[in-house]
């Protein structure tokens, strides 16, 4: 894992951070209430590919007890609907150089409390940020402020280190004081997530998965003709990084092939997957999202 270089870096990171916050902000006037979640994954990603930029990871939009990893099935005919709470979690990247955020959006106010209360936690975790700061006080404060107003984070979701070509990096940021006393350094590059919800406060894993990535392997594998194409088109479109499968269904131009080319990838071991995570109790969720870079004494907010 390589660390992004303060001097060298900072300025890609502000312009992955830029694309981020523009792509969230027209998100947010394109999550119209009945509109399909796959016209609006493909009309963000059209304009994150637009500003000369590629993806981190497929665009999540998750809604209500989905707390993430829900990307639009190729074909989907789901909508976003009033009264429905809506994760938008995405990041722009360039070469190795990526950035995450995340916002949620709800038209019907009727989760505005929720919503602000991730927003003021997230608020106050971000103002602790500076070298030296403990990752464990961190989630302490989310966790007090998530509380005080009747609401739970989630414990088993967080923030975390993000690195050149690997955005999981090194580090959790937790969303409760978790007793990890690891303290946070001078030019490291994180992303503060803030979770809360009204339920129990941990997600499992839902039985959904549109989202995987393929470990870097020599050559093509598998036995069938369609896991090998399959394996082919993730090393020159998607290298190590995460996709959605309608990308490959797209690359294949058949659902029934890509689905079962990585189901046996899956079974092999070269694929790795990320299933929709659910709240356990079914409790509505609410995300909040920002990538910094950790100062001295503060910290500078790239999303």
């Amino acid at each position: 894992m390589e660390e992004f270089e303060y001097e060298t870096d900072i300025n890609a990171l502000k312009e992955a951070g830029k694309v981020s916050r523009e792509a969230l902000d027209y998100a947010r006037e394109a999550a119209k209430p009945g509109r399909k979640l796959l016209d609006l994954a493909n009309d963000i990603e059209r304009f994150i590919k637009g500003k000369g930029f590629d993806f981190a990871f497929p665009i999540n939009l998750s809604i209500n007890s989905d707390a993430a990893h829900y990307t639009p099935k190729f074909n989907d005919e789901k909508t976003f609907s009033d009264g429905d709470v809506l994760k938008v979690d995405l990041g722009a990247r360039k070469g190795d150089t990526m950035v995450d955020c995340a916002e949620t959006f709800d038209t019907s106010g009727k989760n505005a409390k929720m919503i602000d209360t991730c927003s003021s936690a997230l608020d106050a975790a971000v103002s602790m940020v500076k070298s030296g700061r403990k990752l464990c006080d961190i989630g302490k404060e989310v966790e007090r402020i998530s509380k005080a107003s009747g609401f739970n984070p989630i414990r088993n979701l967080g923030g975390h280190g993000v690195a050149k070509g690997e955005l999981h990096a090194e580090i959790f940021v937790p969303n409760y004081d978790n007793g990890d006393d690891t303290e946070l350094r001078e030019g490291q590059v994180i992303a503060v997530e803030v979770f809360i919800t009204d339920g129990d406060g941990y997600v499992k894993d839902g039985n959904e998965v549109e989202i995987f990535r393929k470990f870097p392997t020599n050559g093509p594998m598998g036995r069938g003709a369609d896991a090998r194409r399959a394996c082919g088109i993730m090393d020159s479109k998607y290298s190590s990084y995460p996709f959605a499968l309608r990308w490959l269904v797209n690359e294949m131009d058949s659902e029934f092939k890509a689905r079962v080319a990585v189901r046996e990838l899956s079974a092999l071991g070269v694929v790795e997957e990320y299933p929709v995570l659910v709240e356990r109790s079914n409790g509505i969720v609410a995300q909040l999202e920002k990538t910094l870079v950790v100062e001295k004494d503060s910290c500078i907010v790239i999303t």
